[in-house]
């Protein structure tokens, strides 16, 4: 668990998704997908529903965007200004 937790905080430092990350993403919302379902059991508000739909559409959204960001290699502070001086002497 303490390891989990090191990479976890280490993750925040690194550009792009790390497995840390990803899983963490993933048990955050299905900790608030089981709230949402027990909120609705429990009162029988319309509010929960509306909310574990909004909470469904969202977690989507962010496995969606996580893939995604795999598909492409993102580049370094140092590779794009590199790009960056590059651009510049060609203008």
């Amino acid at each position: 668990m303490a390891s989990f937790i090191t990479e976890l905080w280490e993750s925040v430092f690194t550009p792009g998704t790390t497995p840390a990350l990803v899983k963490a993403t993933h048990g955050s919302f299905l900790v608030l997908i089981i709230s949402l379902i027990t909120l609705i059991f429990v009162s029988g508000s319309i509010h929960f529903f509306n909310l574990l739909v909004i909470a469904t559409l969202l977690w989507g959204t962010v496995t969606w965007f996580i893939n995604e960001l795999e598909k492409e290699k993102l580049k370094s502070n140092q590779d794009l200004s590199k790009e960056n001086e590059t651009d510049k002497k060609a203008k």
